[in-house]
């Protein structure tokens, strides 16, 4: 599988399924709409777009390009590629009809479409295993997130959140989400000696 180091963002989680499919990468869900109003999601995706640089893939729809922009007027310039989709018409498998606008958005796109797409938008892409983001040993697993009392414990929940707010991440992360996030900003000896000093 290929590993893109950047970031990709995209609308839904049916569009960050289908990447996850095809591609070994952070994948970021705006919500739709929503991130116009989420200050905490904006301000992470411009934390990501520091660390690794972002790809913005959303539909071809005026939807997805009004999406694209509002993004695109918060993101540095240089940290910021653009993958677009082509304009296909049909309708997604899951769906009974086709969009209002009648194209297909990222979930419906094929596999060899979708790297071309990240291919000419620049995408940073590696053979997975090459080119790792961090050190083979290094990157933080589930297994350190039970250890180090973030999940499957009684105050598991409230040592996220803490941890959370001392990332300057939104709260409403998933533990999953959590660990992606974690492992492009620390490293497994940072956030050991993080949670060592209990972060409030």
């Amino acid at each position: 599988m290929i590993t893109v180091r950047e970031v990709i963002v995209v609308e839904g989680r049916y569009d960050k399924n289908t990447l996850r499919q095809v591609v070994n990468a952070t994948v970021i869900e705006t919500g739709g709409f929503a991130v116009f109003n989420d200050a905490e999601k904006r301000a992470l995706l411009r934390r990501l777009a520091d660390e690794r640089g972002l790809i913005i893939m959303t539909d071809s729809d005026s939807a997805g390009f009004l999406i694209r922009n509002r993004l695109k007027g918060c993101i540095p310039p240089d940290k910021l590629k653009h993958a677009y989709i082509p304009d296909i018409y049909g309708r997604e498998a899951r769906k009974s009809s086709p969009s209002k606008e009648g194209k297909l958005g990222v979930e419906g796109m094929r596999p060899d479409v979708i790297l071309q797409a990240l291919r000419r938008a620049g995408a940073t892409m590696t053979e997975s295993g090459e080119g790792a983001q961090v050190p083979a040993g290094d990157e933080i697993t589930k297994a350190d997130m039970f250890a180090l009392g973030l999940s499957g414990g009684k105050n598991s929940a409230e040592r996220r959140r803490a941890l959370q707010r001392a990332l300057g991440l939104p709260e409403r992360m998933t533990s999953g989400a959590l660990l992606e996030v974690l492992n492009i900003l620390l490293t497994r000896a940072e956030l050991t000696e993080l949670m060592a000093r209990r972060p409030e």
